[in-house]
């Protein structure tokens, strides 16, 4: 089993590609409808964030606000709990950046010359063709916006992707089977080891979300992750009864798991 992460340009048929694998190798596709989806039962403050998923840059404001904070950790914890079900194709969202130590995760990104982008736009949504080129840039530019106010990279940097396709060179078809058995040849990393560090990385994302989403904390800097060996909380805090009351919300969360915490004291 392997989990297959694409990014890609809007119009450039990675939609297309990630559809056509699922449906091939019998994978499930998580995609914005699907993930807003899970948001809504959370309450009406995460949906509507959700709904703003790729259309929407965050104002400096907003990047330091707490319910943005929150709403990062949100999305993060689902695409990972997502991704332990194995077998899923996993559409944006920086699934990319999320899985980069997982092995069996191929992360995809697939471009397309921006001709190639507004012909295929002005097809599928039924628009002129200046729409179609404002479509496209205007997409780009937020879901690129929103990528770097989640994780702090660079949605498009080559770099960040085992793979990199352009539409304009190969077809559809083409990529769909290139990706389609390198996925296939990433199953064979699927290692113990491999799975619980991605276990373990889930585990740390839903302490996270489940500390941010709480109103009775005040945390301005929090952080949680896996070393390979335990969870480590670490953050800023402001007495010991919060430090305490902190570390019970990690344990009960996290469950049987190691964890340390690494609370500081604001001076």
């Amino acid at each position: 089993m392997a989990i297959l992460t694409i990014s890609r340009e809007y119009g450039s048929g990675g939609r297309e590609i990630g559809q056509d694998i699922a449906k091939f190798l019998n994978y499930e596709y998580v995609n914005k409808e699907r993930i807003l989806s899970d948001i809504r039962t959370l309450g009406k403050k995460w949906e509507e964030w959700g709904k703003d998923l790729d259309e929407h840059c965050p104002t400096v404001w907003e990047k330091y606000d707490w319910s943005f904070k929150a709403f990062a950790a949100i999305l993060q914890s689902h695409i990972l709990n997502y991704a332990l079900r194995d077998r899923v194709v996993i559409m944006g969202r920086g699934g990319n950046f999320l899985l980069k130590n997982i092995p069996y995760a191929l992360r995809i990104r697939v471009t397309a010359p921006i001709d190639k982008r507004v012909e295929r736009i002005m097809k599928r949504e039924s628009v002129d063709r200046d729409t179609a080129h404002w479509l496209a840039e205007k997409t780009d530019k937020e879901r690129a916006c929103m990528i770097h106010s989640i994780y702090g990279r660079k949605w498009d940097d080559p770099a960040e992707y085992d793979m990199v396709f352009d539409t304009g060179i190969q077809t559809i078809g083409e990529i769909t089977v290139i990706a389609k058995d390198a996925l296939m040849t990433r199953e064979k990393l699927q290692t113990e080891e491999a799975k619980k560090t991605l276990e373990m990385t889930a585990i740390a994302a839903a302490v996270k979300a489940g500390i941010l989403t709480d109103d009775s904390f005040f945390i301005p800097t929090l952080d949680v992750y896996y070393d390979g060996r335990s969870l480590i909380l670490r953050g800023v805090t402001h007495n010991p009864k919060e430090h305490k009351r902190l570390e019970d919300k990690a344990r009960e969360i996290a469950g049987d798991v190691p964890l340390s915490c690494e609370l500081h004291y604001r001076g």
